[in-house]
């Protein structure tokens, strides 16, 4: 019975994990690989990151500005970006697709556990950026 749990466990550590309309993969990666694994995955599929979100970074800035003093993150960047093959293909489906554009990918650490994630889409055909994603993601932390 033992065998089983940790096996178990161990399994559950290696799946993503879904929030609601979310997918996290968790990573042994700084924050800092994980974020240059994230780019570097993204790029190297021969697209542009747009814009670096630093998400973390604001929330921090300006937590005492809107009465708060807790801290969320660690560290927390969105990459942005967009596919002009697969946002055609998504779009030509249905043109109020250009809602879900550009496509994130964010990097989190919180307390030192660190997870790359995105957002789930809609079935139908905003499913060919979800296996975008999740091939970024895989590539990033490594699955």
């Amino acid at each position: 019975m033992k065998r089983f749990a940790v096996t178990l466990a161990a399994l559950t550590m290696a799946a993503p994990a879904f929030a609601e309309g979310v997918t996290t993969y968790p990573t042994d990666a700084s924050f800092e690989d994980a974020a240059f694994a994230v780019e570097s995955a993204i790029v190297g599929r021969g697209l542009v990151v747009d814009y670096v979100s630093h998400v973390g970074a604001m929330l921090e800035r300006t937590g005492a500005d809107v009465g708060s003093d807790v801290k969320l993150f660690d560290a927390a960047d969105v990459f942005l970006f967009c596919s002009a093959v697969t946002s055609r293909n998504v779009m030509e489906a249905d043109l109020m697709n250009i809602a879900y554009c550009p496509y994130g990918i964010f990097v989190a650490d919180k307390d030192g556990e660190v997870m790359v994630g995105y957002r789930n889409y809609p079935e139908g055909a905003m499913q060919e950026v979800q296996t975008l994603l999740d091939e970024i993601a895989k590539e990033a932390v490594g699955n």
